[in-house]
């Protein structure tokens, strides 16, 4: 019996013997984690062999292939013949030798993190873990090292939940370009690493209706990531996009029965992430790439996004976002239930570049004064107020203004109401409009305001057109200003 019929036995076996069968009904029955539903902020990283070369995106071992792109011209100019030297040969370049898994859990630590979620295989099917169903992983070559069995014990260590990213879907065409030319890609001895390399489907409706991975290559899709699910245990599994292509629902059934399952076996409460429509409601959680919603969604939803603009696997010359836009979204994606993934991308040596280290200290800074207002914390019956539209959808999170003191976001815990204000006052006074007596919003009488951190009361005064909070005189402004709204006894 080879290694893939063993494991779809082994697959077979996990359902038929817990709660959750392969049915959509079945999997509705799952419930997300309640160490999600409070964390609500992690780190997402995307680390591979694509950051030696560190050039336009992670996406580089797709586009060096692809003829008329800069990443093709770069490669030519930079590696020479696409025939000699090929993706494989960065591999061995691909070293790791500064990586320090204990280092990267306690930065996560500090910079305010619940959970942490590396990309396990990312598109170009180089597993960064153990993987036994291919020789082509970073335990076998360039690493040698199991480099997420040691991030899994670093991060569990350091009092954080641990989860895992499958890419793999994509890589059934992420090669196709090098199959139109002279490249490495056409020898069968690197067939393990690059192949299918099949023509891609463009678009989303197409992709997801027409064509798509043979048996062949779902099988192995699904014993990978199962495998992955039993050596490392994680409590979250990210997939991207491409699993909505319909050729993998019953495998995305079966994965979710056995993942819940193993759950439930264990005793440890998981979840998954998927995007789009690839999941039904109820049976996984939301995942909005680089992306908001308008409003508050009732069930907790996630927008991954990265300290970058343009690329979430690390590049020279990157154009980096700043703390305070990141601290704003987190905040805005609290108040509408939902957490946010923070991806960062280390060097190919295994370091944290200095400006995503110092991005995540920012964050750490203001989260360790005022994470009672977003750990843990509930939505009102509104998410906050104020002039900047918030795009809805996906890829929207580079193309708003920034946020003003107008622009006011609620949370919860219990009876107490936090109020967290996004620009820089122009006064030493805000004022919340939500809060006035004529919204009657708030239907509990207002005992105490305080800034949070500091039990001193800040004079306030409640009026039928908003909440008028005095400030201290001369207090800095530190990313957002966090009010506690207690009510009266």
């Amino acid at each position: 019996m080879s290694l893939i019929d063993q494991w779809m036995s082994k697959i077979d076996s996990v359902i038929a013997a817990g709660p959750f069968a392969a049915s959509w009904d079945s999997l509705r029955l799952f419930q997300i984690p309640k160490w999600y539903q409070d964390g609500k902020f992690g780190i997402f990283i995307h680390w591979g062999v694509y950051s030696v070369p560190a050039f336009g995106s992670e996406w580089y071992p797709r586009n060096m292939y692809k003829r008329g792109t800069k990443e093709f011209e770069h490669h030519l100019r930079t590696y020479g013949p696409h025939d000699q030297f090929g993706y494989k040969d960065f591999i061995p370049l691909f070293k790791a030798e500064k990586f320090d898994a204990a280092g990267w859990a306690a930065l996560f630590k500090e910079a305010g993190a619940k959970f942490v979620v590396p990309v396990a295989e990312h598109h170009d099917g180089f597993p960064m873990y153990d993987c036994g169903l291919t020789q082509w992983s970073a335990a076998r070559l360039g690493p040698r090292r199991d480099v997420i069995g040691q991030l899994a014990a670093a991060v569990r260590e350091a009092g954080m939940v641990f989860g895992l990213s499958s890419h793999r879907a994509e890589h059934w065409w992420f090669f196709d370009e090098g199959r139109k030319f002279e490249s490495d890609m056409n020898d069968a001895r690197y067939a393990g690493l690059y192949a299918p390399a099949q023509p891609r489907i463009e678009g989303h409706d197409q992709e997801r209706r027409q064509g798509g991975p043979d048996e062949t290559f779902l099988r192995d899709w699904l014993a990978r990531t199962c495998e992955m699910v039993d050596k490392y245990r994680p409590q979250l599994v990210y997939f991207d996009w491409w699993i909505r292509n319909l050729n993998f629902e019953p495998y995305l059934r079966k994965f979710a029965a056995f993942y819940y399952n193993r759950g439930a076996e264990w005793e440890m409460p998981v979840a998954i992430d998927a995007k789009l429509d690839s999941f039904p409601l109820g049976t996984a959680v939301l995942d909005i790439e680089r992306g908001q919603l308008k409003d508050i969604r009732p069930q907790l939803w996630q927008n991954d996004t990265s300290v970058s603009k343009t690329s979430w696997g690390y590049v020279n010359n990157h154009e980096y976002k700043d703390a305070r836009g990141i601290i704003h979204d987190l905040i805005d994606v609290v108040s509408k239930n939902g957490a946010l993934l923070l991806n960062i991308g280390p060097k190919h040596d295994g370091t944290i570049p200095a400006a995503e280290a110092d991005i995540l200290r920012q964050i750490g800074r203001f989260l360790d004064k005022n994470g009672e207002a977003i750990y843990g914390s509930g939505q009102w019956v509104k998410f906050g107020e104020g002039p900047t539209e918030v795009a809805e959808g996906s890829f929207t999170d580079t193309r708003r203004n920034a946020f003003t003191h107008q622009d006011v976001r609620f949370t919860t815990r219990g009876h107490t109401l936090y109020a967290l204000v996004l620009g820089e006052p122009p006064g030493d006074k805000v004022v919340i409009r939500s809060l006035g007596e004529a919204a009657k919003l708030l239907e509990r009488r207002i005992g105490a305001v305080s800034l949070v951190g500091d039990d001193s009361p800040l004079r306030f005064v409640r009026e039928a057109s908003g909440l008028a909070v005095q400030l201290p005189a001369a207090m800095p402004f530190e990313h957002a200003i966090v009010l506690k709204i207690s009510p009266s006894d």
